[in-house]
């Protein structure tokens, strides 16, 4: 991107780094355009962009349960079946095991998901995407031999470990779910 005002990253002095100025301006311009709302305030804005893609605190939870339990497994690992780059947050390669923990907001929950009441022109769509992602996601991974585990950010974690246990390591469901903590986070 030629001319685009850019700022070299202190930590490694390399090309790498923050296009912080010209995000800054293509958002600008995108505002301008009608592509996306502008934000209602700025901590509005800190706020949605503080929200993470991976690492978020249901995962993380459930991921070192499952490590506590003895499960080895990859985070947030690429895979490419039919044409899709897939990022599940739990991959188990070799039993070909992909779960998910989505968010209630993002992937609109039954339970907890609501109709966006600002910007519903552009939050509507945009969520209905997701859910047809998500659908497609599912589709292709069976497809291919994968089993996906979906669980929503709001379930219990030892409901979660069960799903997941169930779904890696049947036969050690029992054990499993005698060995469970009984607090909930």
């Amino acid at each position: 991107m030629a001319g685009t005002p850019y700022i070299l990253s202190k930590k490694t002095g390399t090309g790498e780094a923050i296009v912080k100025k010209g995000r800054e301006q293509a958002r600008e311009e995108a505002h301008a355009k009608g592509l996306y709302p502008a934000p209602l305030n700025s901590g509005r804005s800190r706020n949605m962009q503080a929200n993470k893609r991976a690492n978020t605190k249901p995962e993380v939870l459930l991921r070192s349960a499952l490590h506590r339990l003895g499960f080895r497994y990859r985070k947030d690992f690429r895979l490419d079946v039919e044409g899709l780059r897939v990022r599940p947050d739990i991959v188990f390669t070799a039993r070909k095991v992909a779960v998910f923990v989505d968010g209630c907001f993002w992937h609109v929950c039954p339970q907890h998901g609501r109709e966006p009441t600002v910007n519903e022109w552009y939050w509507t769509p945009k969520l209905r995407r997701n859910i047809d992602r998500d659908r497609r996601v599912n589709a292709a991974l069976d497809a291919a031999g994968w089993h996906v585990v979906r669980l929503w950010e709001h379930e219990p974690l030892t409901s979660a470990i069960v799903a997941v246990v169930a779904a890696v390591r049947p036969e050690l469901l029992e054990h499993v779910v005698e060995s469970s903590p009984q607090a909930d986070a």
